[in-house]
């Protein structure tokens, strides 16, 4: 029988390893500076962006492009808004 496989997500692309070979990656990884959310029970790990990556767009104060739907359905994206103050509140229940 075949070993069970495991769920790498880096950079938006999720592709399917063998178990072994996922906790071996996520581990270097890991290593090299890259934060690892690892889920052993869902044989998936999430590899987040290097520390150096993360304090260049800190040291830009410039947030990340994205889009969001409106109340009314319509799309928002935030680089429309470019020049002008612009409030973003987020909520989690948890």
């Amino acid at each position: 029988m075949a070993e069970p496989g495991f769920t790498l997500i880096d950079d938006g692309q999720a592709v399917e390893v063998a178990y072994g070979d996922g906790v071996e990656r996520a581990g270097h990884a890991q290593r090299a500076g890259r934060p690892v959310a690892l889920d052993l029970d869902e044989r998936a790990a999430y590899l987040g962006v290097p520390a150096s990556a993360r304090a260049a767009a800190l040291a830009s104060l410039e947030a990340p492009d994205f889009t969001l739907p409106g109340l009314d359905g319509r799309p928002h994206t935030l680089s429309a808004h470019r020049g002008t103050k612009v409030l973003l509140v987020a909520y989690a229940s948890w």
